[in-house]
């Protein structure tokens, strides 16, 4: 595949977004936020593939448009390396991304429908975990492991995040590694000189929380400020937990660690999918696939 122009690099992450507000900003709150995500989401492959040519990696064209449109992960290093052997994958993980997709298809599709109508964030919360697990831990495990199968180290996106041991262990090495991997070589290593460790930190937790606002705020015509809210907590719960007070309370480790996390994950959760974005976004999606 040739070498692109550094020039182009970003433009794409900048205009497609650009031009689905123009455009589609008009759309029902659910096709413009799949058509925003989708325009980010392909910004963002071709900034991350066009980085991999500048280095001299030197894909071919068509695992180069695989890895454009047929892989959701942003890991050009491992997923081009053909030098490396990949082990087939065994019963047990397609037995787990199976089950993984078939849970969120029950929470989608069964579950959401026995909530009362009058409970509508409630329904639309339970709609927001079964697609998250049917697709970033379900069918994006499958995807993983069908690459596996070709002899490409396609590594899943979620590695057992109700695992992770401390809150930096959680956003470092289990939640979306696309999205981490993303937030690594673009926006927390180019500041780290400039900034620091915790500045450099910082810059990434915002990143995050202006991404999610495209996402979820910008669709919902509402909610704005609470995604960008609940990613500066995650920073200051990652700056707790490295400080000295935090180290001698054991946060990054142990019991008292996983607690930490999930605490700090999981209850500030509806400042991430706030009302807005479930009742105007999420409930007219799900009755749009009859999930309601």
């Amino acid at each position: 595949m040739p070498k692109t122009s550094g020039r182009f690099t970003f433009l794409p992450l900048f205009v497609l977004p650009i031009l689905s507000f123009i455009y589609l900003s008009d759309f029902s709150g659910w096709a413009f936020m799949w058509v925003m995500g989708f325009s980010i989401y392909l910004g963002c492959k071709w900034m991350t593939l066009s980085k991999a040519l500048e280095k001299g990696i030197r894909p071919s064209i068509w695992l180069s448009l695989g890895y454009l449109f047929a892989w959701p992960g942003m890991d050009t290093q491992t997923f081009f390396d053909r030098k490396k052997s990949v082990a087939k994958p065994t019963w047990n993980l397609w037995l787990g991304a199976i089950f993984k997709t078939a849970l969120g298809a029950v929470f989608l599709w069964w579950i959401a429908k026995l909530i009362p109508p009058h409970q509508t964030l409630l329904m639309g919360w339970i709609g927001v975990l079964g697609l998250l697990l049917f697709g970033f831990f379900g069918m994006f495990h499958m995807s993983a492991l069908l690459w596996q199968c070709l002899g490409i180290n396609a590594r899943p996106l979620m590695n057992s995040p109700a695992l992770a041991t401390s809150l930096t262990n959680f956003w470092g090495a289990r939640w979306n590694l696309a999205v981490h991997k993303l937030a690594q070589d673009f926006v927390f290593e180019p500041s780290l000189n400039r900034l620091g460790v915790i500045g450099a930190t910082f810059m990434t937790f915002l990143a995050s929380g202006l991404a999610h606002e495209l996402i979820t705020s910008l669709p919902a015509r509402g909610g704005y400020g609470l995604p960008t809210t609940y990613f500066l907590l995650q920073f200051l719960g990652v700056s707790f937990e490295r400080s000295r007070t935090g180290r001698r309370l054991g946060l990054g480790r142990g019991l008292t660690g996983r607690i930490f996390a999930f605490i700090f994950t999981a209850c500030p959760f509806f400042l991430l999918f706030h009302p807005p974005f479930v009742t105007r976004v999420i409930i007219p999606f799900m009755r749009k696939i009859h999930a309601l």
